[in-house]
């Protein structure tokens, strides 16, 4: 089985070594544990310090202060076809980049359509952009790794026909049912009958709502850059990220995960001076002589 191999890399001076290790290593375990088993796509994350260290067949998700125009961040190709994230910097960037890690992963070129009933009544069976983590993006569906906030993902059940008891919709369990969304997320479907590309999207009101956002005549990159650049996603959750609850919590929780792990790091370097200072002698033998 081939693994996708992932590069988290920082050009902002926001963010520090040991910053971007953390980060990485959360995301390493959301991949691993979290998300694999449920779409059988195994990856690994591993963070660099520059782009020129970055080896050949890994895919970079750079980590930016400023993306120089409005839906540039997101997963884009470059000119050999293959994926690459920007990341919009905020104080919770590690929830942006789980975001894009995850719709990188569930969909790499970031064209695939799955078929399913519309929830627009009277429109039929539609075409879903698939965006693994759009559904339950806000910070508030979140879950902590490591004292990080992350995001959650639909399952491949989110395009079931109906729901059925004891099925999971979404990683956190927050989505109930399929082609469901929560406050703060957003679905997007084409709709083969009239060309058009049509959202159910929650953001500030009392119930979802639709939006038409009319044919796609032209676009420079994949489906998913369109979508997201009209809809603004990355850039929204990057700025939404930190005014929420969530984040807040998640802030709190990362301090005390800090005091634990100086706490443990402190116990590793006395014992380690303990055994420079007094060398343990870990076996004694008899006869026989020294293995080559």
């Amino acid at each position: 089985m081939l693994v996708t191999q992932l590069a988290l890399v920082s050009e902002t001076a926001q963010i520090t070594p040991s910053q971007l290790n953390r980060v990485a290593a959360a995301l390493q375990k959301q991949a691993l544990r979290d998300f694999s088993p449920i779409w059988k796509i195994p990856a690994t994350v591993d963070a660099f310090d520059a782009l020129d260290d970055v080896p050949v067949g890994y895919w970079p998700m750079i980590v930016m202060d400023d993306i120089q125009q409005d839906g540039a961040a997101g997963v884009h190709l470059d000119n050999n076809g293959q994926p690459f994230s920007l990341i919009e910097y905020s104080d919770s960037w590690s929830l942006t980049a789980s975001h894009e890690m995850l719709e990188m992963l569930g969909d790499p070129g970031g064209n695939r359509l799955v078929a399913g009933q519309s929830p627009k009544p009277g429109q039929g069976v539609v075409e879903y952009l698939v965006e693994v983590a759009d559904p339950s993006e806000a910070p508030e569906n979140g879950y902590t790794i490591n004292g990080l906030l992350m995001s959650d993902f639909f399952t491949p059940h989110f395009y079931d026909p109906v729901a059925a008891p004891g099925v999971r919709y979404s990683f956190t369990g927050k989505l109930d049912g399929p082609r469901k969304i929560l406050p703060g997320g957003y679905i997007s479907w084409h709709d083969p009958v009239s060309d058009h590309w049509w959202q159910q999207v929650w953001f500030g009101t009392d119930e979802p709502e639709f939006v038409d956002l009319g044919k796609l005549t032209a676009r420079a990159g994949s489906l998913r850059a369109a979508i997201d650049s009209r809809t603004g996603t990355i850039s929204r959750i990057a700025h939404s990220g930190p005014q929420s609850e969530r984040f807040s919590a998640a802030r709190s929780l990362t301090a005390a995960v800090k005091r634990s792990t100086s706490s443990r790091a402190s116990g590793w370097r006395e014992r380690i001076q303990q055994l420079q200072a007094e060398p343990v002698v870990e076996g004694t033998w008899e006869g026989g002589g020294v293995g080559q």
